[in-house]
């Protein structure tokens, strides 16, 4: 039973509150529709002063030509006639007259009706020498028009004459009826003489009363409510009016008359509502998530006690699992600080067993210089004693080209041979594959393998380690000999190609590949059981040392022969910085 009492009372505090919102929500949308019905209600009262204006300075700006001083002949009347007239179309007035003091009408742009306008009081206005104005309807058309008077001076300072102009209310009407808002003008009098609802047009409102009449006197529906400071108007005129509406009224003292604007007040009224209900939404479903949430604490509560009974017997069991997957993590790290090792010392292994390949060319390239050093020595001696100096020099020129020519594969082998451990980096891919080339020149030449490579004439950089650049063109280089080994005819190529990629092609004409799969796996050989050519892992090597450049390898069977594609990233100097 609590529980309902609780329910009902939240239900009571949520209406007040959603009935609170809404009317401060609606007074506020009211305030902000009264400023722009305020703005458009002097809008609409400046446009139709302006437009007014312009007739009455016309009227004073006439009252004073030349032509209407003098009007005593028909051939002076005709004349003012015709000014008038011209004037009056190029200003779109419905008439202009000149009149003399006693009203009578001396000169006219249009036929009058009434050729004496004494009692008209506009004229009976500018008689007293000021600016005079009154507006009423044309009894034979039913227009509605609006007359200025001003009054024309002699030169002894007394008013002699009065130039009336009169406007016509409809054109002016025209430049603003049908915009959103209702607008109406009241004479002195309480009669609606202009709007751009026509529906209003001749409404009158009584001497103290706050609505309006309809022209025949019949009652209509009416009554006014203060919202704050705004008056609402609830009314039922027509369709083309609103059912309640927000009334401003505004003073014109230039014309003599006052201006009315009714605007619609549903929108603050939809937007109230929606604030109220967004407000209401918001607390209903707070209070039912408060509701859930009380119901749903209750059973929380009595699992939370099974549950932490389940809560420390998985943190024992998962302690345990994380232990021993440290362990097994620093086991795995371990692992792979010893692959890493390995894999140093495989590719070690891998330099030494193809130098071993190349030790007896190596020792024959060595031998031949020291060989030939020795007998140009002794020449160079010899020639000496006989005072042969210039033989002595040619000999002594050749000792020094020889022992350059020793000392460049001396630092070839050492540098191939050395664990390298300088970054990747700017490496000259030709000057590669000349070194790699002068390492095995001697196993080529001992073998009678040509060679093919002609290295273009301007260097081409890649990215990676020269050493270990090295050593895999020396890998495919004694892979290719070694697959020609049992033929008679024997020939390497080699060749740079900077299309899309940067590639070097190695190219040999044996037998070709005999099983492309298991290529790069390492172990993998094609060479006889026992003998001591290799382990099969070069190419692995070679694989492992290209990837890590961020490269490729990959070899095909060709017609004759197979070939082997080493793809490299090209050297960009943002890869420095």
């Amino acid at each position: 039973m609590q529980r309902v009492w609780v329910i009902l009372g939240f239900l009571f505090a949520v209406g007040l509150l959603t009935a609170g919102v809404w009317s401060y929500g609606y007074r506020q949308a009211l305030s902000q529709l009264s400023e722009k019905a305020e703005a458009d209600l002097e809008l609409a009262a400046d446009r139709l002063s302006t437009q007014m204006q312009v007739y009455q300075e016309l009227a004073v700006l006439m009252a004073t030509h030349p032509v209407l001083r003098a009007l005593e002949t028909p051939v002076q009347q005709q004349a003012a006639r015709a000014i008038l007239l011209d004037v009056a179309d190029k200003t779109s007035a419905v008439n202009m007259m000149y009149l003399d003091r006693s009203g009578q009408v001396l000169a006219s742009a249009q036929p009058v009706e009434w050729p004496n306008m004494a009692d008209h009081p506009a004229f009976r206005r500018a008689l007293q020498g000021a600016m005079g104005s009154a507006h009423g309807v044309v009894e034979s058309s039913g227009d509605r028009t609006y007359s200025y008077a001003a009054p024309a001076f002699s030169d002894a300072g007394q008013v002699e004459g009065v130039l009336i102009v009169v406007a016509d209310v409809q054109d002016v009407e025209q430049t603003w009826r049908g915009s959103t808002e209702a607008v109406f003008f009241t004479d002195g009098d309480g009669v609606v003489f202009i709007s751009n609802r026509s529906d209003l047009l001749f409404w009158h409102r009584d001497e103290g009363q706050l609505g309006l009449t309809p022209p025949d006197g019949g009652v209509v529906d009416f009554a006014s409510v203060l919202v704050g400071p705004h008056e609402v108007w609830e009314l039922n005129w027509g369709r083309y009016l609103p059912s309640r509406a927000l009334h401003l009224m505004l003073d014109l003292p230039v014309i003599d008359m006052t201006a009315e604007v009714l605007v619609d007040v549903a929108p603050a009224q939809r937007l109230a509502g929606l604030q109220a209900a967004t407000v209401a939404a918001i607390c209903l479903a707070f209070g039912a998530l408060l509701y859930l949430a009380t119901e749903r604490r209750r059973t929380l509560a009595e699992a939370n006690t099974i549950l932490e009974s389940r809560v420390a017997q998985r943190t024992h069991a998962l302690t345990a699992a994380n232990t021993a997957l440290r362990h097994e993590v620093r086991e795995r790290e371990d692992a792979e600080a010893a692959l890493k090792h390995a894999q140093e010392e495989l590719i070690q292994a891998g330099k030494l067993s193809a130098l071993g390949q190349m030790s007896a060319g190596i020792s024959h390239e060595l031998n031949q210089p020291l060989m030939a050093i020795q007998q140009f020595a002794d020449n160079g001696a010899a020639f000496l004693s006989r005072g042969r100096d210039e033989k002595a020099s040619e000999n002594l020129t050749r000792i020094s080209a020889m022992a350059a020519r020793m000392a460049r594969i001396i630092k070839n082998l050492r540098a191939f041979s050395r664990n390298e451990s300088e970054p990747m980096g700017k490496v000259n891919l030709v000057q590669v594959i000349d070194t790699a080339v002068e390492l095995t020149e001697a196993r080529l030449r001992t073998e009678d393998v040509r060679m093919d490579w002609a290295p273009p004439n301007n260097p081409v950089y890649a990215w990676g380690g020269e050493v270990r650049l090295v050593q895999v063109f020396v890998n495919l280089i004694n892979n290719a000999a070694d697959a020609m080994s049992g033929q008679d005819d024997r020939l390497i190529r080699i060749a740079i190609d900077r299309g899309d990629k940067l590639a070097v092609t190695v190219r040999d004409i044996g037998p070709g590949i005999e099983n492309s799969e298991k290529l790069f796996e390492p172990f993998y050989t094609t060479k006889a059981v026992g003998t001591s050519e290799g382990m099969g892992l070069g190419l692995s090597i070679s694989y492992g040392l290209v990837q890590s450049f961020g490269g490729n390898i990959r070899g095909a069977n060709l017609d004759t022969g197979a070939l082997f594609t080493v793809e490299l990233e090209p050297f960009t100097e943002h890869e420095v910085a």
